[in-house]
């Protein structure tokens, strides 16, 4: 009689025990997902700097626009939609026949791409900034990992070809971003056009990623980030483990620039060597970077930044 009494006392325990757990988890995964995964005002867009406290990231982004203000004559403002959404960004035409797209970070908006566009100018490249779904001025309000931005990037890239006649495309990519361009660049339908993809931090999967972002803010993981994933399948559709570019990078076949810091703590060198290693691109290269945050490697180190993406433009492969 003892043993079943004691046996339900510590079922009825561990049943409160759970119960408690997710009372107390439930509101920091929603508080977690609306404040980092969630355009939290889609009625009132705007281009803002997404982290004012942090003294690199303002510092791109005062670069960033002192690059665009300077090149304004040669800017023209474009815009495509997508499933009665529309998304908005800005073509810097040099004059060359060839463009990059430059594919931002999480919460950033096409104004925060402007401090990439420098080393493409050089390069010979004319230069596409966009906001992406929920950021800036374009429409949205989820982000979807890459579900979403990479169909409504395949819209770009047909407007690319049809109206500003580029036929020779590069990709940009930072941060999630490479989840949007690892996502196209590995589908059946990729665009012939899209000739290269350089990738800035790329995560071997968004899960893993966001688990340190949210060890980094003093945020419980478990079971937080299982929630929070499941916040973004209910509202978005996205299997965050289905798409994530350590699944998809070896059908991965143009040539590819990984730039990865050797001290970032979200896209850990440890993990980054293992999709490189995995890429099935037969021209790819990686450029490492002793100094750097994760998405500030261009601020720490400048030189070397551009002179990666300028060496690997003149790749023989792209002569041709």
């Amino acid at each position: 009689m003892w043993p079943f009494i004691v046996l339900g006392v510590v079922l009825v325990l561990l049943l409160g025990g759970v119960i408690f757990m997710f009372a107390y988890t439930t509101p920091i995964a929603e508080k977690v997902y609306r404040e980092y995964l969630v355009n939290p005002d889609p009625e009132h867009r705007k281009r803002e700097c997404s982290c004012v406290t942090n003294e690199e990231q303002v510092a791109m982004w005062n670069a960033g626009c002192e690059w665009a203000e300077a090149r304004r004559e040669k800017m023209r403002e474009v815009e495509v939609s997508r499933d009665g959404l529309r998304f908005l960004g800005e073509y810097y035409d040099f004059g060359y026949d060839r463009a990059v797209i430059i594919l931002p970070g999480r919460c950033e908006c096409l104004k925060y791409s402007y401090f990439y566009a420098k080393p493409y100018e050089d390069a010979g490249f004319n230069v596409l900034v966009i906001d992406q779904r929920s950021y800036g001025l374009s429409d949205g309000e989820f982000n979807t990992i890459g579900k979403e931005e990479c169909e409504d990037l395949k819209v770009w890239i047909r407007f690319a070809e049809n109206e500003l006649h580029m036929h020779s495309i590069w990709l940009h990519s930072i941060c999630v971003g490479s989840s949007t361009a690892v996502l196209l660049a590995s589908s059946a339908d990729c665009p012939e056009s899209i000739k290269a993809l350089v990738t800035d931090g790329c995560f071997i999967s968004f899960r893993e990623s966001f688990k340190t972002h949210m060890e980094d803010l003093k945020k419980p993981t478990f079971p937080v980030l299982g929630m929070v994933m499941n916040k973004i399948k209910k509202n978005t559709g996205t299997d965050v483990d289905a798409i994530a570019p350590i699944k998809l990078i070896d059908k991965v076949k143009i040539p590819v620039l990984f730039l990865y810091g050797e001290k970032d703590i979200f896209s850990k060198p440890e993990k980054s060597k293992l999709l490189i290693e995995k890429c099935g691109s037969s021209e790819k290269e990686v450029e490492w970077f002793k100094e750097g945050a994760h998405s500030h490697l261009r601020y720490t180190n400048p030189g070397q930044y551009d002179a990666a993406i300028l060496r690997f433009s003149k790749k023989d492969v792209f002569a041709k």
